[in-house]
């Protein structure tokens, strides 16, 4: 028998029957000489272990290999040998993330991994130059650890341990990473959805277009990153189709989840209003609306109270002219023990999304981003694309059942875009730009500044349903009277001026328990005569739409045991047509102008 050294001094030996006397002997005499011999001292930490290699298999020498808590501080650090192979001893039994790195090669970065006592993680780590991954292939005994190759031997030969082993032999084995191998794509969703309303434009205020059908895909990539598609497709009976996509990119590396997303979109502009406009014939083709946008987005724990999300967009636009124009944005959180204070910076672009209610629906909130258009307008024969710089401070607190929020901000906008509804085709010619979906035009009203605050309360009603109560002022654009003399596009800008008015609204959102049925129903009351909401760049949560709006999601029966499930989504805004602003110019007729318009719209979503 083979010298089984420390591993035999353990005090789970027992005897049940004399059988065992002779068997006891062997290791009381081990114990009793022990002390003559150089006993290798018990190991209680593990170890992490690992290959390098690149896609083709071949060993990657040099590369940094990081190792981190579960706080993400960094532990310990270690570089690839020449066989692409790294170690890390004497860890402590925990869970760990593992950051491989090497030039021309992207990240891979692995949370979680398992460190048990006395075992060794084997990891096989495979650089790509464009999906890196890191897998767990196998945990085996570490040398000189608790459990090493004699200790099992002693276990397997001893026969008054084999009746208890024998107990229960059909118990499973447990689950190790080398049996349970993540597959490449998992935790697949999508949605597709069809809709219909009578008016595409849904939103002008802030340009968020539905053309008629949608769809939505996401699904995780090695458990460490995700890839989302979404798109939205139209209807053309002569020409190109109308048509967008997105695609995000998400991955997790050391606690954070970079993205970075790429957006396409194609509109045309409809000939019964454009051939005016833009001063084309009859039989010439009218010019295809072309945006691509390129956006990233991270966030940082600065530390345990203070959080930091950033990104920035990069769109180019092509139409009559080419564009191009960079949009940064970036928010910091502080939290306190009952609320959190909100920093938010938005220049570009508006980024409602970063404080959007349903933060878990990622699929929705993609659809919702590939909605929302860059806002156009033509001044002089030139296109312009609506731009603001938006600063706010709110901070939140919660008193039992009870939200308070105090919000602050101010906008600077350029190149305003005012709707101005069937608008003619020999209007302002030059300075008014054709909607890509209705009968309306986009005036460039210049620019203005506004400042603003917001008060609000928001009581829960049990754990189903929400009421809020908001009170601030409302930016909106009114008409000078002694200015109102209107008889081109200059005397126009002229005549409208940034103003603000009293407002104080009520949001009401939950789900009805028996039916599954969520809705969200606002409206918010100001004196809006003579004039029209001002396009909001506010990102936070208290800030309501001008009039009346109601949105429901009910679930629909499917068929039993199906994967899937569908709803239908119904939406309603401004339904009392508030924010509406005549104007009579100097030759007798009257313009409307409109930049939340009444809505309706409809629609069936199937949701896998």
């Amino acid at each position: 028998m083979r010298n089984a050294g420390p591993e035999l001094r353990r005090p789970q030996i027992r005897f049940s029957n004399g059988r065992g006397s002779v068997s006891a002997l062997i290791p009381l005499a081990f114990l009793t000489l022990s002390p003559l011999y150089g006993a290798t001292p018990v190991r209680f930490g593990g170890a992490v272990s690992g290959l390098v290699t690149n896609s083709g298999g071949a060993p990657q020498p040099g590369a940094t290999v990081s190792l981190f808590n579960q706080q993400a501080k960094l532990l310990q650090k270690s570089y690839t040998d020449l066989a692409g192979n790294f170690s890390f001893g004497d860890l402590l039994p925990d869970l760990y993330s593992v950051q491989v790195s090497l030039a021309t090669f992207v990240p891979a970065s692995r949370e979680r991994v398992p460190v048990r006592p006395g075992m060794r993680s084997l990891l096989e780590v495979s650089l790509s130059k464009v999906f890196s991954s890191i897998q767990v292939v196998s945990t085996v005994p570490a040398p000189g650890g608790l459990m090493s190759d004699d200790w099992k031997w002693t276990l397997r030969t001893d026969s008054s341990l084999r009746p208890v082993l024998r107990l229960l032999p059909t118990a499973p084995l447990p689950a190790t990473s080398a049996t349970t191998k993540t597959a490449a794509f998992h935790n697949s969703s999508g949605m597709v959805k069809i809709s219909a309303s009578d008016n595409s434009l849904t939103n002008a205020a802030s340009d968020q277009a539905d053309l008629g059908t949608q769809f939505a895909f996401a699904t995780s990539l090695y458990s460490r990153s995700q890839v989302r598609v979404s798109g939205d497709l139209g209807y053309a009976s002569t020409g190109m189709p109308a048509a967008a996509i997105r695609t995000t990119f998400r991955q997790q590396i050391a606690g954070a989840t970079p993205s970075v997303s790429v957006t396409m979109r194609q509109m045309n502009v409809p000939s019964r209003v454009g051939q005016g406009m833009l001063g084309n014939p009859g039989d010439s083709p009218l010019p295809t609306l072309r945006t691509i946008s390129f956006s990233m987005s991270d966030r940082a724990q600065l530390s345990d109270a203070l959080s930091l999300s950033y990104g920035s967009e990069l769109d180019t636009v092509s139409f009559l002219n080419r564009l191009q124009y960079f949009s940064p944005w970036a928010k910091l959180t502080y939290e306190t023990g009952h609320g959190h204070l909100d920093m938010v910076f938005t220049s570009g672009n508006a980024q409602p999304g970063l404080d959007s209610r349903d933060r878990n629906d990622d699929l929705r909130n993609e659809l919702a981003a590939l909605s929302l258009l860059p806002r156009l307008s033509e001044s002089g024969g030139a296109i312009k694309v609506q731009r603001g710089d938006d600063y706010e401070i709110g901070y939140t607190q919660t008193i039992g059942s009870m939200e308070y929020r105090v919000s602050a901000y101010h906008q600077y906008i350029s190149n305003a875009g005012l709707m101005i509804a069937n608008a003619d085709s020999t209007l302002f010619a030059g300075d008014l730009l054709p909607s890509m979906f209705n009968s309306s035009a986009t005036f460039d009203a210049g620019n203005i500044s506004d400042f603003g605050y917001t008060l609000s309360a928001t009581r829960s009603l049990g754990i189903h349903h929400k009421l809020t109560v908001s009170y601030g002022t409302l930016g909106v654009m009114t008409p000078d009277q002694e200015k109102s003399s209107i008889a081109d596009a200059a005397s126009l800008r002229r005549a409208i001026s940034a103003s603000d008015r009293q407002a104080i609204a009520l949001r009401s959102s939950g789900t009805f328990k028996h039916t599954g049925t969520r809705y969200v129903a606002s409206y918010q009351f100001a004196d809006l005569k003579s004039s029209v909401a001002m396009a909001s760049f506010s990102t936070q949560p208290d800030r309501t739409e001008p009039g009346l709006n109601i949105a429901f999601r009910q679930p629909i029966p499917f068929f039993p045991g199906s994967v899937g499930r569908m709803e239908a989504t119904a939406e309603m805004r401004n339904l009392l047509a508030q924010g509406y602003l005549p104007l009579a110019m100097t030759n007798g007729t009257q313009l409307l102008v409109v930049n939340n318009p009444r809505v309706f719209r409809g629609g069936l979503a199937f949701i896998f």
